[in-house]
């Protein structure tokens, strides 16, 4: 009611919790904060936020065009209604080191859990697309040195990402994990890994946990959780999912609604107002505003 009820440090403190866990921990991705209540209300362990999707959702390609304050506003708006852990697409931290020092004490203003930083140059590309380029090792390390000098809640997790597989392969790719870990990367994101042996020789071979990228129509196959939890996976994402659920169920029933003058043929599809008004808690907000204003008038003028 009127927000989460957890803080951010209690949800920061949960998601170290379930990377110190022996079990495997799924964080769909939301592209709005009524989003996010129906990933916690359907039980799962965390909530991402995508770079990827926000830039969609905008009308806008996954190239960098989004700044620094529009993704701040957005976590924060997500994270201010779930106790599960937010998890952040920082891209490549909006500048040089002291700007990727200052973009996770934004983050961390704005109640989130945890960012991803990746390795890739700017303007970067989505993840599972060709033609990408990285930055060395050495100063993709001076982003991660950077975030983790500029965090003040050691709690919130700083993960790196790396998009070397595709053009340098997977034995560089792992050593410029072990770098970032030497750096103070509390989390690895392999991108676009092909197989299950490609992230079970990252898992066996960084002393971090890795997390995998299950996104449709990338370079990965869409593994499941048992699947990737036996090759050593800790956390995984799907960034775009509920997006293109909601976005396909859009255009089909836009199309039925142009078709026939009417949606009454959608009507078993949609989210009724009863359960909207149970996901949203509307029922608490009506009890918090009796409570407030239960005074009686009479005998003020």
């Amino acid at each position: 009611m009127l927000g989460a009820t957890a803080t951010p440090a209690e949800r920061r403190a949960k998601f170290r919790e379930l990377l110190a866990g022996d079990q495997i921990v799924q964080f769909p991705g939301a592209i709005n904060p009524i989003n996010a209540q129906i990933i916690e209300q359907t039980g799962f362990e965390g909530v991402y936020i995508s770079g990827g999707a926000f830039s969609a959702a905008m009308g806008l390609p996954d190239i960098g065009l989004t700044t620094l304050t529009e993704v701040a506003d957005h976590g924060r708006n997500i994270a201010g209604v779930t106790n599960l852990p937010t998890f952040i697409d920082a891209d490549t931290g909006w500048g040089e080191a002291m700007n990727v020092a200052r973009t996770i004490q934004v983050f961390e203003d704005a109640g989130i859990s945890g960012m991803h930083l990746e390795d890739q140059v700017n303007p970067k590309r989505c993840g599972h697309l060709d033609g990408k380029e990285v930055v060395t090792a050495a100063e993709m390390s001076k982003r991660i040195k950077a975030a983790v000098k500029g965090r003040r809640d050691e709690n919130f997790v700083i993960s790196a990402r790396t998009d070397s597989r595709a053009g340098e392969g997977l034995d560089a790719a792992i050593d410029r994990a072990k770098a970032y870990v030497d750096a103070g990367a509390d989390l690895i994101f392999p991108e676009a890994m092909r197989d299950l042996s490609e992230f079970e020789k990252f898992a066996s071979s960084v002393d971090v946990p890795i997390l995998a990228n299950m996104t449709e129509f990338g370079k990965s196959e869409l593994f499941t959780t048992e699947q990737l939890a036996n090759v050593g996976v800790k956390v995984v994402i799907y960034p775009v999912t509920t997006l293109r659920l909601a976005m396909g169920a859009i255009k089909s029933g836009l199309q039925t609604i142009r078709d026939q003058g009417t949606q009454v043929d959608l009507l078993e599809g949609m989210q009724n107002r009863a359960d909207l008004y149970d996901t949203i808690d509307y029922a608490a907000y009506n009890d918090f505003d009796a409570a407030v204003f239960n005074f009686s008038q009479e005998g003020h003028q």
